[in-house]
């Protein structure tokens, strides 16, 4: 005789509530059933529901030192966000952001697990969540159509930081429109304490534009095949966490950063520039078994917990050491640290521009500046002829951001270059007597002899993997700079050299 499937689960959940067959467990900490062939209920568990926080933030940590059931409610929205400047996506999200709502619990939890799809999403999506004991990690319990709820049950067996994500096919869109996230179990104990949390992802994002490449942008299913993402971020966007948006310490806290690779595919190789990890939790465990580390390497859907102290005030940088990545995808963050010198441990300036590119407060500025003017485009009237103006004061204020990215190490902040190794673009007659040549060097690269302003120079500028509108926004801002008035560069003026050079 067939034993019906609910009774039989009821008897796995009667058996898992005993001492011996629940790990992590001791004795009165096992759910138990409310009665025979019921929905498993913790029914003397005290409740609560729990506090999902949205990225950097993290839930606070979990003081109990017994278990209790734990609701957890998650909404899955498909949303329009910014990627970029001037780049907008259609992210898949848990929560309404990338990542998805950070979930902490504590070992040995009764987790009552709620996944409810918007019903304007497009699609039906589900939840795999790494730190559930079962096949599918939830997957097939929450399958979920636009407009519907799912609801499954797990006990937090395992202490440890996991990954989160949606497994519905295809599950590399699905991961690769922004849906993971990280659950944190608590150790029965707690975590060491510390001054300040953080919770930081990163993740992949294949956009049919090239990097940079404005408007909506969509996924790329061959980018994701061959695995060439347009994008490399940390927590969601580009610049997601710089400028206003840093992370922020004061000299003397300890800081943890829970970080995971949402991916889904690339392995991080995690790193925060002027500062070494004293604590790291490889692989999201529990147990801090590495110290005193440079460079943590996180799987993609795996995760690092890292703790250190901060000694001295200034920016320093988080990135994907795979530093293309960092520096021309997004991978970059910011932790600004505020307090008094401490000139035993450093001395030296704030982080240069240089180094950090359109993430440095030049770029940061010039991101507003840019939101500002376009603001007063919208505002004007079609028939302003102040309109032009505004648009190119735009194209400058775009075209710094990716002079800060490639341009600055070699023409410097003032555009007066290097003398007798890069020529001057501040004043240069070069630049004003051919602006097509100007567009040919950007794409095409120059090399040899070349004479600027009366002196020879003879070095070599590469070619430089930028979009029409990014060469165009460039030179704009070049021609218009330290006293320049050299007129201005259009997408289309960048698309005709282009195909005449080809």
């Amino acid at each position: 005789m067939k034993t019906p499937p609910r009774l039989l689960r009821s008897a796995v959940l009667l058996l898992l509530a005993t001492t011996s067959g629940l790990p992590g467990l001791t004795a009165g900490e096992a759910p138990v059933l409310a009665r025979p062939g019921a929905r498993p209920l913790a029914a003397n568990l005290p409740v609560e529901t729990a506090v999902l926080t949205e990225a950097p933030a993290v839930p606070p940590p979990i003081t109990r030192r017994t278990p209790a059931k734990v609701i957890v409610n998650l909404e899955v929205r498909e949303v329009v966000k910014r990627l970029a400047d001037g780049v907008e996506y259609t992210f898949w999200t848990y929560g309404g952001n990338v990542p998805g709502s950070c979930i902490r619990v504590r070992e040995g939890d009764f987790v009552e697990f709620h996944l409810n799809n918007h019903p304007t999403s497009k699609m039906p999506h589900n939840i795999d969540l790494h730190a559930v004991t079962g096949p599918g990690g939830g997957a097939a319990s929450s399958f979920t159509a636009p407009g519907h709820t799912s609801q499954f049950s797990f006990t937090a067996l395992n202490p440890g930081t996991y990954v989160y994500h949606c497994a519905t096919a295809p599950v590399p869109m699905h991961i690769g429109n922004g849906m993971y996230g990280l659950i944190i179990v608590d150790p029965k104990d707690g975590l060491p304490p510390v001054d300040r949390e953080y919770y930081v992802m990163q993740g992949e994002i294949y956009t049919a534009g090239r990097y940079g490449e404005p408007g909506l942008q969509n996924f790329d299913p061959m980018k994701a095949e061959d695995e060439r993402p347009s994008y490399v971020v940390l927590n969601g966007s580009v610049g997601a966490l710089v400028g206003d948006r840093a992370l922020q310490a004061n000299v003397g806290e300890t800081v943890r950063i829970f970080f995971g690779v949402g991916g889904p595919n690339l392995t991080s190789s995690f790193h925060v520039i002027g500062e070494i990890f004293d604590r790291v939790y490889p692989e999201g465990g529990s147990v801090a078994s590495q110290h005193n580390v440079q460079t943590t390497m996180v799987p993609s859907g795996g995760s690092a917990v890292v703790e250190f102290k901060v000694e001295v005030p200034g920016t320093f940088i988080l990135v994907d050491h795979s530093l293309s990545r960092a520096f021309n995808k997004g991978a970059l963050g910011m932790l600004k640290v505020t307090g008094p010198e401490n000139m035993l441990t450093y001395s030296g300036k704030e982080v240069d521009a240089v180094y950090i590119g359109q993430a440095s407060e030049a770029g940061s500025a010039a991101s507003k500046r840019e939101a500002e003017l376009i603001a007063r485009r919208e505002q004007a009237i079609a028939a302003n002829p102040q309109i032009g103006t505004i648009t190119q004061e735009i194209q400058q204020e775009r075209g710094k951001k990716v002079f800060l990215t490639s341009c600055f190490a070699c023409h410097m902040a003032n555009g007066e270059g290097l003398p007798g190794v890069f020529p001057p673009i501040a004043g240069s007659d070069f630049l004003k007597a051919d602006k097509d040549r100007a567009i040919k060097a950007v794409i095409k690269g120059l090399s040899g002899p070349i004479t600027v302003n009366g002196k020879p120079y003879n070095n070599m500028m590469p070619p430089l993997e930028f979009t029409d509108d990014q060469v165009a926004d460039v030179l704009t801002y070049v021609m218009n700079e330290w006293g320049n008035r050299f007129g201005s560069v259009s997408t289309a003026d960048v698309k005709r050299v282009r195909a005449e050079n080809k």
